[in-house]
């Protein structure tokens, strides 16, 4: 299926992902999970969510494998990889794998949709937890699908607030209610949280600003964006040539 793991796509703390194809022909990736402990709550969890899900902005599951204690994954194949590859805070080069602002327009209108769908659509509400570049796949026309729902938490639709023993998330996405109480009330909108900062990320040309500061992308983001705000409001209004764009995002901004 895999051709013995020859053709990896990505790595990460959670494990690997293979690029692989079934017996009928059709290519899918292999997440196989390393490090379970326990019962394996982050595989059951992933397993759990998006097996409840089936809309267009959310990655299909094909399978999953136990085996002893191995763990594994079959997603749909994703051939453009992840958002976070086109984002202005990657590592890519200048002009390398840009797009244009229209399309990443489009790409944050079926994000905002398929959290709509998780948070409303569902029969049960679905709470990603995780929200990042690196989790939204894109397909071969560049259409956003979510993925990767190790954190994700499910709940009633009439609940609105959400018990979690720990915080959960990556640093600089995290909503501020999810790692101190004091903020308010753990509930669905810690993803919309996640998803600003992502959509601010998309457009806030963090590398163009300051490229020769080492440790630039590993500020917190809401801190960062507070520091430079005039630049990077300097930055988007001039180089976004879409008025619809603009207006969009001086409407998200101010």
């Amino acid at each position: 299926m895999t051709k013995s793991f020859s053709h990896k796509l990505d790595h990460g703390g959670y494990g690997s992902v293979y690029r692989g194809n079934m017996r009928n022909g059709r290519e899918i990736a292999v997440k196989m999970l390393k490090g379970i402990e326990g019962d394996g709550e982050q595989f059951m969890n992933e397993v759990a969510s998006i097996s409840r899900t089936s809309h267009v902005s959310i990655v299909t599951l094909v399978g999953y494998c136990l085996q002893g204690s191995k763990r594994a994954l079959l997603y749909e194949y994703m051939p453009n990889g992840s958002l976070e590859r086109y984002t202005f805070g990657s590592n890519s080069t200048e002009g390398e794998d840009s797009l244009s602002w229209d399309k990443l327009f489009d790409i944050v209108k079926g994000i905002a949709r398929g959290l709509e769908y998780l948070h409303a659509g569902c029969n049960t509400r679905i709470v990603h937890f995780d929200i990042k570049p690196h989790n939204i796949l894109l397909d071969q026309d560049f259409c956003p699908k979510i993925s990767d729902f190790g954190l994700a938490k499910l709940c009633r639709q009439k609940e609105s607030r959400i018990s979690i023993a720990r915080a959960r998330g990556t640093i600089g996405y995290i909503a501020p209610e999810v790692f101190s109480r004091n903020y308010g009330p753990v509930g669905s909108k810690a993803d919309v949280y996640s998803y600003c900062m992502l959509v601010l990320e998309m457009v806030g040309a963090r590398k163009k600003i300051d490229g020769s500061t080492d440790d630039n992308s590993s500020k917190y983001f809401p801190q960062w964006l507070d520091e430079n705000l005039d630049q990077f409001c300097g930055l988007t209004t001039s180089e976004i040539s879409s008025s619809d764009t603009t207006e969009v995002l001086r409407n998200a901004l101010f």
